[in-house]
């Protein structure tokens, strides 16, 4: 295993974001007069917000904020990075796949890491687990003091789980001959823990980093709100989970900013919708950030693969092999 390292000078992303000046997003909610109030006040005011109000990291999570969070079951945070930021993160991404694909490497601590073609019939990194254990500036950053009003969102002892479950998790979706993930079908995280439980769980809140600009009507992520208050039977049975992924009429597009920061609550039914657009143009990025509560279960390279993973992993290897025939 190679050693993970800083780059020693800020290199350029393969593919940087599209800025655009001239596009900035809505304003955040302005909470100024709003920081003192009652759970039950802050309720009244997100009834009358809309879906799609964005809001401002703050030093605390505010109580609109958490009243926001309660109902709907997700929040946006504006732009909490940079533009260079978000430049040197994916300069980073870019730099730890060469390093996969050059020393053969397709698991990282028993997860497998998919690699598709992309629109130039390279191979491409599409979803890559423990990104912060290979890279020295991703595990500083994921680990900046602006992130503590999260971290305490999720719980005073909450920590960031690099080396927990599927650690810290890049993913890119593109639409092109020999892409594994143009989209994302209909799920919610609870599944397991249903199935094998009957129960619904507690919380379970997924905090995303975006690094393109994306429109609703180009794709990226959708969510149902309020479903992650739903019982076991429409957990179950509301719709066909990882095979079901047409638009529903309640559905949220979260549009995004490079640099937006995404909170929501993984009982919830979400998905990620493809770009209407082929090749780079169609490029969507995300990395999310794992926040832990329960027992320390560090994996390591000899880590089993969960058999979940194996299956997904087998039905990401078909994908490749058929799209290289087709080409």
């Amino acid at each position: 295993m190679n050693a993970p390292h800083a780059p020693t000078e800020p290199a350029a992303p393969r593919h940087p974001p599209r800025w655009d000046a001239d596009d900035l997003p809505p304003a955040a909610l302005d909470e100024a007069d709003q920081l003192a109030l009652t759970p039950a006040a802050a309720a009244a005011v997100v009834a009358r917000l809309p879906l799609t109000t964005r809001f401002g990291l703050r030093a605390e999570i505010t109580p609109v904020q958490a009243a926001f969070l309660a109902r709907h079951g997700y929040l946006v945070f504006d732009r909490v990075a940079s533009r260079e930021e978000i430049d040197a993160i994916l300069a980073e991404v870019d730099r730890v796949e060469a390093e996969l694909l050059a020393d053969g490497r397709r698991k990282i601590n028993g997860v497998p890491v998919w690699f598709g073609l992309d629109p130039d019939g390279r191979d491409y990194l599409f979803r890559m687990g423990f990104t912060s254990v290979l890279s020295e500036h991703l595990s500083r950053f994921v680990h900046d003091a602006r992130f503590e009003p999260v971290r305490r969102l999720i719980g005073d002892d909450a920590r960031i789980g690099e080396r927990e479950k599927d650690g810290v998790v890049f993913n890119r979706y593109v639409r092109a001959e020999g892409s594994l993930r143009p989209d994302l079908a209909w799920h919610t995280d609870a599944l397991r823990d249903v199935f094998y439980n009957r129960r619904m769980p507690g919380p379970m809140l997924n905090i995303g980093l975006h690094f393109d600009r994306i429109r609703p009507h180009e794709g990226g992520l959708r969510l149902l709100p309020g479903t992650h208050t739903q019982g076991v039977a429409s957990t179950l049975l509301r719709k066909v989970h990882f095979v079901s992924n047409r638009s529903d009429a309640r559905e949220v597009p979260v549009e995004t900013w490079p640099g937006d920061l995404t909170v929501h609550d993984g009982r919830m039914w979400h998905r990620v919708e493809g770009s209407p657009y082929a090749g780079w143009k169609g490029l969507r990025r995300s990395m999310y950030v794992p926040y832990v509560i329960d027992r320390y279960q560090p994996k390591d390279e000899n880590s089993a693969t969960p058999a979940y993973l194996r299956l997904f992993d087998a039905i990401m290897q078909l994908r490749k092999k058929a799209a290289k025939r087709a080409r």
